[in-house]
């Protein structure tokens, strides 16, 4: 393995252990449940949104390894931006889970999210990696449904030929 895939495991596992934002708000007004019924992720999102910005950001839940570290880091790099930064930075970190596996640029403009570009290459741990995300985009949207990632309309990767003789 290489040094930065050994340090983005790190930083995967000490988001797993200690959790930042992993606590219920007491004040918050915006609120919303994710489930993966995959592998039993569930989380469930605290928010105080004044104005356009998220003020404070909280989660509980239980999961894997990725899906708590995902909600930790996502959690530490939203707070304090606006909606439309926020939607900005869902679109760049799925595009870069479900991007093409042989691709091995670094995300740019991710911050510590940048940390689950390996995910990619393993197509069933992308919706432990996006379910805090998608929880995030429906408490935005207030909806009162709880988000089931196997709701969630994935993009089609096509191996051409071409792609098949790089591995």
């Amino acid at each position: 393995m290489s040094e930065l895939t050994d340090l983005y495991q790190e930083v995967i596992l000490d988001h797993n252990k200690r959790p930042r934002n992993f606590r219920k708000l007491e004040a918050f007004n915006r609120t919303a449940e994710g489930y993966n019924p995959l592998c039993g992720d569930r989380i469930h999102l605290f928010l105080e949104v004044e104005g356009d910005r998220i003020k404070e950001i909280g989660f509980q839940g239980s999961g894997c390894a990725i899906s708590k570290a995902s909600s930790s880091i996502m959690t530490a790099e939203i707070k304090g931006k606006t909606k439309n930064e926020v939607g900005l930075l869902f679109q760049r970190f799925q595009e870069m889970v479900t991007g093409d596996p042989t691709d091995r640029t670094r995300p740019e403009n991710l911050g510590n999210l940048a940390v689950f570009a390996g995910v990619r290459e393993f197509p069933s741990r992308i919706k432990c990696a996006t379910l805090a995300w998608h929880t995030l985009k429906a408490a935005l949207e207030s909806r009162d449904k709880t988000v089931s990632i196997e709701e969630v309309r994935w993009k089609k990767r096509i191996r051409q030929p071409t792609d098949l003789r790089r591995r």
